[in-house]
């Protein structure tokens, strides 16, 4: 089997109301799944389930990841704080020769590694933890907007750097986003939530299920999907 995560049945809820009502998916090595859907779907809360963060209420978390490496939506960074690249890479991995190779694997060159954080570009910032994200070279990686403040060039520069890393790494990769008309190009699996899995399958299944374009409208369906694979193509409705 190649799924490292699976959630079976899992629910949430807080104060008595329901955050997440029976999901059940599966994670799989070498795929990239986004997660997509309205502010308040219940996707930070069910980030934080695969992750191993939270417990569900009901139903269960099966992992057979051995490591997990996670890019937050952002970074903040205290401006007074002398805290450099590399020294923000070594935090998470003693081995200074490694970061360095796992920043030059994502396009950080050696004249910016001694460079204060706060004084990195946008990009270059998404690209640091992204970095320190794969340094432990993860079996399953979770990526929460991961292209947020970028623009269209940037964007599709980082979605190639991932697609190359799932290869590479051979894990799996959940990426959370809003940018509809690029992710669908960027995954194998959607999976659109909203209090429960509206619909899941392929980019092109999804685009055109009615519980997707429910939510999101026609507009958001164009899209060009550039996989030439296919993974787990069910669409499962509610």
């Amino acid at each position: 089997m190649n799924a490292l995560v699976e959630l079976r049945g899992v629910s949430k809820a807080f104060g008595g109301q329901l955050v997440l009502d029976e999901i059940t998916l599966q994670l799989e090595r070498g795929a990239i799944t986004t997660l997509i859907g309205p502010n308040g779907a219940g996707k930070s809360t069910l980030v934080r389930v695969i992750l191993g963060l939270l417990k569900p209420d009901r139903g269960e978390r099966v992992s057979r990841a051995n490591s997990i490496g996670y890019m937050p939506q952002r970074l903040h960074i205290d401006q007074t704080l002398p805290l450099s690249l590399l020294r923000f890479m070594t935090l998470a991995h003693r081995d200074s020769a490694h970061c360095r190779a796992t920043l030059a694997r994502v396009g950080l060159a050696d004249e910016i590694h001694q460079q204060p954080l706060h004084q990195l570009s946008g990009g270059q910032l998404q690209r640091a933890m992204l970095a320190r994200a794969i340094v432990h070279r993860p079996e399953l990686l979770v990526l929460d907007e991961p292209v947020q403040g970028l623009d269209i060039a940037g964007q599709s520069s980082l979605y190639r750097l991932i697609d190359e890393l799932v290869a590479e790494l051979n894990c799996a990769v959940l990426m959370v986003s809003h940018d509809l008309h690029v992710v669908m190009s960027a995954s194998h699996q959607v999976i659109c939530l909203n209090g429960h899995i509206c619909c899941q399958g392929m980019p092109e299944q999804v685009r055109s299920d009615p519980s997707y374009l429910g939510i999101f409208g026609p507009a958001t369906a164009i899209y060009n999907h550039h996989h030439d694979h296919s993974h787990g193509d069910e669409c499962q409705h509610d």
